[in-house]
């Protein structure tokens, strides 16, 4: 079974609302993240893992996995 993994998401600065397209890193769950508008350092809220699973349109690559059913497979496995 191949699984889809997206890699790109669009992060949303809680702050100003300024949109970006970010690659996001596919073995970790990035915990900070400053935005090129307004400086301001994102963090997860509370419950999520990093700042894709709170801000981006797409969650980051090790909870897609997870919800895949894959669990802590990694992508190169895929």
């Amino acid at each position: 079974m191949k699984l889809e993994i997206v890699t790109s998401a669009r992060l949303t600065c809680p702050n100003c609302g300024y949109m970006e397209t970010v690659e996001m890193p596919t073995n970790a769950c990035q915990h900070f993240y400053r935005c090129e508008a307004c400086g301001n350092i994102m963090k997860p809220k509370p419950g999520d893992c990093c700042v894709f699973c709170s801000y981006a349109d797409v969650k980051c690559p090790p909870k897609q996995l997870e919800e895949q059913g894959t669990g802590t497979q990694s992508l190169s496995q895929a």
